[in-house]
């Protein structure tokens, strides 16, 4: 299982450890990745990813996981939220029509 987020897309970042005498060594800096069980209003069902913490407080900010993945763009979300993206927006196009 990957380190990334599957609606942002961050990932591990490379950075050093500085110790007192300024000797350095590399390390790695892992994204806060948490399962989140996040809820579609269009589709009426529910979703388990691993998104950041950061992630979470901008699906508040952007109104829900439905109005986030309209704006994101598809090269930064993960295969599956890809998919419910695209299931969000067939369930919208269908809408309008009934």
């Amino acid at each position: 299982m990957s380190r990334r987020c599957e609606l942002t897309g961050v990932g591990p970042m490379v950075g050093h450890n500085v110790s007192h005498s300024n000797i350095k060594t590399k390390r790695r800096f892992l994204p806060a990745l948490s399962p989140t069980t996040l809820q579609s209003e269009t589709l009426g069902q529910s979703f388990t990813l691993r998104i950041t913490n950061a992630a979470l407080r901008t699906l508040d900010f952007r109104g829900g996981l439905d109005a986030f993945l309209l704006k994101a763009s598809d090269r930064d979300l993960s295969h599956r939220a890809r998919r419910i993206k695209r299931q969000v927006k067939a369930k919208l196009a269908e809408q309008p029509a009934a």
